[in-house]
């Protein structure tokens, strides 16, 4: 099975380049997005005839054109249940989780911390109920969260990390504090397990061609069960994926 994120940076966008593509020549069983930045019935709308292999599902915020994450899956889930069930986090249609036979798969567009870490504060409360969140679910099954949770963990995840710690959101210590709550709780980050020492990126600024010189960082992710790591038999970075400012990252398993 072949399960592939990519924060899209909005989906209308995006399906006018190469994305359907794209879609095909990775061939994923489950597809994530995050940053539609459509409704529900757009997102449908938009990939229903290209993609029509695939149950479509989708979660919107309540500000059209914004935020809004969407899964597509050739096997129909048992279940899709959209947002954490909190309202104060619930408004941007940032989670979408659906469930299978053996494990959860959890899309999530954590929210940014602003320019200004104007939101670091109300970052740090998202994170905090977003692992509570993850642990309920794993009571029940295993799961598989990914997507882009907008933060560079360790050094090693972002090209500038001097210049950047503590002054840009992504890479304050408030938020790898909330980094470390996910891997110290029973989520592997899998693409870091298996490439210890691997630099690559996900995400690159528009500005200052960062793409081209490889100015980036590592902030898309996939955190799944402990229980899971075993079977995930490879992880990768889709470098070579354009048509958003992200790349796509993957996992397969057996």
């Amino acid at each position: 099975m072949k399960i592939i994120s990519f924060n899209v940076n909005g989906i209308r966008a995006i399906a006018k380049k190469n994305f359907f593509e794209d879609v095909k020549l990775m061939n994923a069983d489950i597809i994530c997005l995050q940053e539609t930045k459509a409704s529900i019935e757009q997102v449908k709308e938009t990939v229903a005839e290209e993609l029509s292999d695939y149950f479509i599902y989708a979660n919107q915020a309540v500000k059209k054109g914004y935020s809004g994450t969407a899964i597509f899956s050739k096997t129909e889930p048992i279940s899709v249940v959209a947002d954490m069930g909190i309202e104060e986090h619930d408004q941007e249609g940032r989670v979408l989780a659906a469930e299978f036979e053996d494990f959860y798969v959890v899309t999530v567009y954590v929210p940014n911390s602003k320019n200004d870490l104007s939101r670091l504060d109300y970052r740090q409360k998202w994170d905090a109920d977003f692992l509570a969140y993850l642990k309920e679910l794993e009571k029940k099954k295993p799961v598989i969260a990914c997507g882009d949770f907008n933060v560079a963990h360790k050094e090693i995840d972002l090209a500038r990390p001097k210049a950047n710690y503590n002054k840009s959101a992504g890479f304050t210590q408030k938020e790898i504090d909330g980094m470390d709550n996910f891997t110290q709780n029973g989520f592997v980050d899998i693409f870091r397990s298996q490439h210890p020492d691997e630099v690559k990126y996900s995400w690159w600024s528009y500005r200052g061609g960062a793409r081209e010189r490889n100015v980036g960082w590592r902030i898309d992710y996939f955190l799944v069960s402990e229980s899971l790591q075993d079977k995930v038999k490879k992880s990768t970075i889709e470098n070579d994926i354009l048509g958003s400012d992200h790349c796509p990252v993957g996992i397969e398993m057996s």
